[in-house]
């Protein structure tokens, strides 16, 4: 092998290992994502009650909340975090007194983020009223929505929030 081949072989080589090591995975991709989203939104709970929900990243960027302000039951919280670089978690602190722990999955255009349910702390048992899915649909820089299902014993009731950025 000439010179000029191995030099030329060498470099390809440091090229695609840098690609793969810079490549970001589905899970950090939509964790950027919701770190983008800190601030104020609003909206309207389904029987019309206005609603606020409000985004920070915390803890040196390794945790976004959300704080769902309503008026009443749906005052909530929600931590999101990466789990290693491919597995994407929300933990949600729910008026029922439960934290149901949530794994994302994403859509292939990255605009989905579905969270399903994984385990929880404090639930008495599987039956138990507690949050079971959470679609986090991002619209634009300005507009999302939160799809949020709450099972118990076997029911599920829905509700979703349309959200635009306060500005």
């Amino acid at each position: 092998m000439t010179k000029s081949l191995r030099t030329l072989s060498l470099t390809l080589l440091i090229t695609v290992a840098a690609t793969f090591a810079l490549a970001q995975t589905d899970a950090q991709k939509a964790f950027d994502a919701i770190k983008s989203m800190p601030g104020s939104w609003q909206g309207k709970t389904p029987d019309g009650r206005p609603l606020q929900v409000t985004f920070k990243v915390v803890s040196g960027g390794s945790a976004v909340m959300s704080e769902i302000l309503g008026q009443g039951p749906e005052d909530m919280i929600s931590m999101f975090n990466l789990d290693g670089a491919n597995k994407l978690l929300m933990t949600h602190y729910c008026g029922a007194g439960n934290q149901p722990r949530m794994q994302a999955s994403v859509s292939p255009d990255g605009k989905t983020i579905t969270f399903n349910f994984v385990d929880a702390t404090n639930l008495k048992s599987a039956d138990d009223g507690h949050m079971y899915r959470m679609v986090l649909t991002l619209l634009d820089d300005n507009h999302h929505t939160e799809d949020w299902t709450f099972i118990d014993h076997g029911k599920e009731m829905k509700e979703s929030f349309d959200l635009r950025r306060k500005l």
